[in-house]
């Protein structure tokens, strides 16, 4: 009569959930024209990404001022079938001119032969306040119309690889969310065995990133952060994963409830009050982990901290909010056909009551039997595991995550990759991709000796506004410094120009030996850093260009993983204290998701080597597979250890473990199997680091969900005793102070009633 009382009228137990689908309903259809839109405010340009400090920024910001235009090279190599003919090289011009009347096309360079003859590589300026992917696809079409028989030509340099680039993240507005919630249903059908429930379950997710996507979008119009393809993607598979994480635990909740004999509204509020605390805790600690990133020095590793924490936030807000709603205007009818009949489903505690009291009772149920393992062979359980998942864990000694070239960014077919191999056949391998050198106008002749000196650097020369091919070559006459006319030859007579000349600093190009995404190309940027410090001082040039800014981006990121990933340990392992109000549990669940990390990540660098034979892998690969890893599994140490602790406080520790991993093994393994679906689906994306970020994430959270939270922190857990919850008062006043495989059915049934 007291619980009726509390009911409120039908209106309201009907008007609250209609209002609330219909605020999820209309946020929804706003958000989700928007998936179209992200290109307007995305940005794949890598220079973007350092900070303003970088030497290489530094130059970007200024190589405007020498050219005159703000521009991103493409170069187009065209071959013959041998050496070309006079008729192939009037050819060649022509196709010059039919490019440069491609809107975004800027003035082309003359034809330059390859000394073989064999080959004509064109510079071509587009123009990178515009489209540089259609542009340069528009230069394609061009080429492929007008390219006589008998050659070959190929866009390459960097707008062609930025294009490629831009290609291969095409399929993430729709591609990737068809195959993540394509993957998420079926596993959800498995799960639940009814038709309406998982569509009830991927609203939700959906409409959270809907919401999410329109609020991120205005975000990035306004300039508050940085929004570029490889965010975008992990956004969807961030929020469709969590969504659905955070429902499944709700529902686990409704299904108690409504087995316990509840009627719907009180099945809804008790639901999720049981929900609450675990869902909000564990978005809550995945955000804290996430924003840690705002201590990056890179711009898209910064933007990804408030993004995805904005995808949590309505992840957490649709899970409790939008599923509760549309259940409570359900009820039973979403789990046909099979409802839960009231009273029919017994307690998920009682097989463990069963267990606890005698170890070797026997048991029905795959949690069950886990149980009975845990309590029977708890120290050899955890031992074992610990030494399998060590051994794992050894596998990181073979990862090479200290960089790869741009031209193995994109997996498949690859225009640029392939037109770089052509040029670096007849030309220097980093010719269209130089350094930029700025020195002090007086300063020329000294930098162009070091420059000469330098190893990995084939030709000099300086930017000219006033030379027909934007650059005079450069020399040294014993200590002068003497230009020349860079390509064809001038008319006889004709002066030589003089470089351009912005704020007392002349701009030099440096045409390096090796493939500007090599590591030779590297280290040459790396020695001539050097030694134009000590010889002309430092701070006095600045050194940037394509190859630079891979240099001050690896080094930005490996920064970055040093100092963040321990940040990520200390504010988890703080949240975790405060929300199981004990340091013993917590410093055992941080243990725990190292261990399972190091092993997710030493399998991953075998597969990467042995299996898919991958190049290397970007420094910022093992930091996201980290912060994704250690703030998604602490999902799973929530779920599991606050429905421990629950169990606990009534039951005592060792009961409570084994009644909570019964109670929670179905859900979490539901939600880490939907958790690595969805991940597995960034696989999809032909883009190197998305598709390593998928594998690593998928295989760490099956680890997590199969190994960890089912045998290892239980295992762990159930061996310490009540000792995990020091220095809470239940470490000393425990339900069950006695081991339970040491107590007589009388003890435990006393312990119970205490």
């Amino acid at each position: 009569m007291t619980a009726r009382r509390d009911v409120p009228t039908r209106w309201l137990r009907i008007g609250i959930p209609v209002l609330l689908v219909l605020i999820w309903l209309v946020g929804g259809s706003i958000g989700g024209p928007y998936f179209g839109k992200v290109d307007e405010v995305a940005t794949n340009d890598q220079s973007s990404f350092l900070p303003s400090s970088a030497e290489a920024t530094q130059v970007q910001e200024r190589l405007s001022d020498f050219t005159g235009g703000d521009t991103i090279p493409a170069v187009v190599v065209v071959t013959g079938d041998g050496a070309l003919t006079d008729t192939q090289l009037s050819d060649i011009d022509d196709l010059a001119k039919s490019i440069g009347a491609v809107d975004g096309v800027g003035e082309i360079s003359p034809a330059l032969p390859s000394d073989d003859g064999e080959a004509v590589q064109l510079f071509v300026p587009i123009d990178s306040s515009g489209d540089v992917d259609e542009t340069v696809a528009a230069v394609r079409e061009v080429i492929a119309d007008d390219l006589p028989a008998g050659l070959d030509a190929w866009v390459t340099g960097p707008a062609g690889f930025t294009t490629d680039l831009v290609a291969g993240f095409l399929g993430i507005d729709g591609l990737l969310l068809g195959v993540a919630l394509g993957a998420v249903f079926i596993i959800l059908v498995i799960v639940y065995r009814s038709p309406l429930l998982p569509i009830l379950v991927l609203l939700t997710s959906t409409f959270a990133l809907c919401v999410a996507l329109l609020t991120v979008w205005w975000l990035a119009k306004a300039g508050v952060f940085v929004l570029n393809g490889q965010v975008q993607g992990i956004l969807f598979i961030l929020v469709i994963g969590a969504a659905t994480d955070y429902a499944l635990l709700y529902v686990a909740r409704f299904r108690e409830a409504i087995g316990r004999g509840e009627a719907r509204w009180q099945a809804t509020t008790s639901a999720w009050r049981g929900a609450f605390e675990p869902i909000l805790a564990s978005g809550g600690t995945v955000i804290a982990g996430l924003l840690c990133l705002l201590l990056s020095d890179l711009a898209t590793n910064r933007a990804l901290g408030p993004i995805a924490s904005i995808g949590i936030v309505f992840a957490v807000l649709s899970a409790l909010s939008f599923l509760p709603a549309l259940l409570a205007l359900t009820g039973r009818a979403a789990f046909w056909p099979f409802i839960p009949k009231p009273w029919a489903n017994a307690d998920p505690g009682d097989a463990a009551e069963a267990l606890v009291a005698d170890p070797h009772a026997p048991v029905r149920g795959f949690w069950s039997r886990q149980a009975r393992l845990i309590a029977r062979h708890a120290r050899p359980v955890w031992i074992v595991t610990t030494i399998v998942l060590i051994a794992a864990a050894a596998g990181v000694l073979q990862l090479k995550a200290d960089g790869v070239p741009q031209s193995d960014l994109v997996l498949g077919a690859s225009e640029a990759r392939d037109g770089q191999d052509v040029l670096a056949q007849h030309f220097p391998a980093g010719s269209g991709s130089p350094a930029y050198v700025i020195v002090p106008e007086d300063r020329v002749a000294d930098a162009a000796r070091v420059l000469t000196d330098a190893e990995g650097i084939d030709s000099i020369a300086a930017v000219s506004q006033d030379s027909a091919s934007g650059q005079i070559g450069v020399a040294l006459d014993g200590g002068d410094v003497v230009y020349s006319v860079a390509g064809p030859p001038q008319a006889p007579g004709a002066p030589v120009p003089a470089p351009t000349v912005s704020d007392g600093d002349v701009l030099l190009v440096a045409t390096l030996t090796d493939a500007a995404d090599s590591v030779a190309a590297e280290d040459a940027v790396r020695g001539l850093r050097t030694a134009l410090a000590d010889q002309l001082g430092a701070g006095t040039t600045f050194v940037g260009g394509p190859t630079a800014i891979d240099v001050d981006t690896n080094d930005t990121s490996i920064r970055d993983r040093t100092v963040i990933i321990p940040v990520i340990l200390v504010v988890i392992l703080v949240i975790l204290m405060l929300l199981l109000r004990a340091v013993v549990a917590p410093l055992l669940l941080i243990a725990s998701v190292i261990l399972s990390f190091g092993s997710a990540l030493g399998v991953s660098a075998l597969v990467f080597n042995h299996v898919f034979d991958f190049p290397g892998a970007d420094p910022a690969v093992p930091l996201y597979g980290f912060v994704f890893l250690v703030a998604l599994g602490v999902d799973y140490n929530i779920f599991l250890m606050s429905r421990v602790r629950e169990e606990s406080l009534a039951h005592g520790t060792r009961p409570g473990i084994l009644r909570g991993l019964v109670a929670t093994g179905g859900v979490i393994t539901s939600a880490g199997l939907v958790l690595a679906a969805t991940f597995a689906a960034l696989g999809v994306i032909p883009i190197l680091f998305l598709a390593q970020l998928a594998f690593i994430v998928a295989f760490g959270v099956l680890l997590d969900t199969f190994v960890v939270r089912s045998l290892l922190v239980p295992a762990a857990a159930y061996d310490l005793g009540r000792v995990i919850w020091w220095p809470s008062k239940l470490s000393r006043t425990d339900a069950a102070s006695k081991p339970v495989e040491a107590m007589t059915r009388a003890e435990y049934r006393a312990s119970l009633e205490e």
